[in-house]
């Protein structure tokens, strides 16, 4: 009896070594990539632990990417991206092909693309960030005009570069009537603190400044035209777009999916918990959130719309004017809408966000 079931045991082994190779295996024989990279913002908290917030978290909780992508034989990975160095990083990452999607800013996106990187936006909308200006507070500044001739802590060529150029242009000044400091935001809210700058120009970091009584905001794009906020979306490797539209697919109903979870009344809740648990203070979110013009649904939408379009091509105009990049940059080719049309139609939500 032994001999006689030897060949039945051997097939049955058999059949379960292919049962437990078949997943790694599959996706090489399909022609799909064995892993889906996606690199975002993170914030590293105690023990180690990396915290991710947004849209991206809540595709993270969601799972359904992950799930879908294992049908396929392909594993997901996401890609942590340090605060104070994002465009730097995910820059080099779409340069050596080391990830194909990358949730960021938008003029390290256009700086990308104007030195041969080339990337196209596959969902917008999510992250519209207010920026601020904050000085000393002993400051007697009031307004930008009152900085002429003064020094300014600035990240050069990070995505708020551009609205601070923006606040110049509309109170008649340019980069010329002040003195710049290249600093990252650590450094430029160490100098606004200290006096070795006579403002900072940031994000809503600016709040943390304020709470410790050592600087004051004096502007944020809270009230000014949308085009004015920072915009941080989804971008993917246009050769791999190309090359695997189905995974490209997956990827943008995931982040779709979430903008429409996170656009409720609770979402707004949610993204504010979730911000605090990242390690940033309730407060500042709350703060940063208050006042401002853009309608929570609104700031979610994933519509490629006419102001999306000209923000990048204003953008990149800026981008070329400024000396950030030495080429100009196709806008037309940055788009890619084909994936959030498909999105909004397998969701069956095409109605929800209007043009």
């Amino acid at each position: 009896m032994t001999c006689l079931l030897k060949p039945f045991l051997f097939r049955v082994l058999c059949l379960m070594a292919l049962m437990f190779l078949l997943p790694s295996t599959w996706a090489a024989d399909s022609g799909l990539p064995t892993t889906l990279r996606i690199a975002t913002v993170a914030r590293v908290g105690a023990a180690g632990r990396t915290f991710f917030t947004g849209s991206t978290l809540m595709v993270i909780e969601d799972q359904w990417l992950e799930t879908e992508l294992a049908k396929l034989g392909v594993k997901l990975e996401w890609v942590p991206a340090t605060v104070n160095s994002v465009a730097v990083q995910v820059n080099e990452a779409f340069a050596a092909k080391s990830i194909d999607f990358a949730a960021y800013g938008d003029l390290p996106s256009v700086i990308a693309n104007a030195s041969g990187i080339h990337t196209q936006l596959i969902v917008p909308g999510g992250s519209l960030n207010n920026t601020y200006m904050a000085v000393p507070a002993n400051s007697t500044a009031r307004s930008i005009k009152d900085l002429k001739g003064k020094r300014i802590a600035l990240h050069r060529g990070r995505p708020w570069e551009y609205q601070f150029a923006q606040l110049l242009e509309a109170n008649g000044l340019t980069s010329a009537d002040v003195k710049i400091l290249n600093l990252n935001p650590q450094a430029g809210a160490a100098a606004v603190a200290t006096g070795g700058a006579d403002a900072f120009f940031t994000l809503n970091d600016a709040f943390v400044l304020e709470d410790k009584k050592v600087a004051k905001i004096i502007w944020s794009s809270k009230k000014p035209p949308q085009d004015w906020k920072m915009r941080a979306e989804l971008w993917g490797d246009a050769g791999f777009v190309a090359k695997y539209p189905q995974l490209t697919q997956l990827v943008a109903t995931a982040f779709v999916r979430a903008h429409h979870k996170l656009s409720g009344e609770s979402g707004r809740e949610s993204f504010i918990k979730n911000e605090a648990e990242a390690g940033q203070s309730e407060s500042v979110v709350r703060r940063d959130l208050a006042d401002d013009t853009t309608v929570w649904k609104d700031r979610w939408s994933p519509l490629l719309r006419a102001d999306v379009r000209k923000h990048y091509a204003n953008l990149a105009e800026y981008a070329r004017r400024a000396n950030l990049i030495s080429k100009p940059v196709n806008v037309d080719a940055l788009f890619a809408p084909q994936f959030v049309t498909q999105a909004l139609a397998q969701l069956k939500i095409n109605n929800y966000w209007t043009p």
